[in-house]
């Protein structure tokens, strides 16, 4: 897993064609603007999916993971904490479901405080608990870019 600011993007464009394309796209397109939903910027190979939630208590998290996809994902507005665990150490509640490519579990992970601006790359065994709240329910703008391995 990757946590930095979206203004250092430039560091990781390296990693992959792909992951810089996401990495770019998100430095040069108003996000604001984007109604929430699916933004196709390269078919089922690339694709941006607008989120907007409150956040919610970590009792009510569940670890997901990716085997198909990474996730870049980017807080446009408010905060959370993101979850990390391996995946290898959480105990599966769902198993892999191929066509949703996700599976679910339980476990102990780290926290990360994710205020606006965080940028996070998921590579596929970095199980992930997204939209956990700080000091309480709060709305967060998010983009998650699902970038094809």
């Amino acid at each position: 897993m990757i946590a930095d600011k979206l203004e250092r993007a430039a560091l990781y464009s390296g990693l992959a064609p792909r992951i810089r394309t996401a990495l770019e796209w998100l430095q040069a397109t108003n996000l604001n603007a984007l109604p929430v939903g699916r933004v196709d910027l390269d078919g089922d190979n690339l694709f941006a999916l607008v989120q907007e939630y409150d956040t919610k208590p970590r009792d009510d998290g569940i670890w997901e993971a990716h085997r198909k996809y990474i996730d870049v994902q980017y807080v446009v507005s408010g905060r959370e904490r993101m979850g990390y665990i391996p995946v290898e150490v959480i105990t599966v509640t769902k198993p892999y479901d191929e066509e949703k490519d996700y599976l679910n579990g339980t476990g102990n992970g780290s926290f990360i405080y994710a205020p606006m601006g965080m940028v996070f790359v998921l590579w596929p065994g970095d199980a992930h608990m997204p939209g956990m709240q700080v000091d309480g329910p709060e709305p967060v703008r998010k983009i998650v870019i699902k970038v094809a391995v």
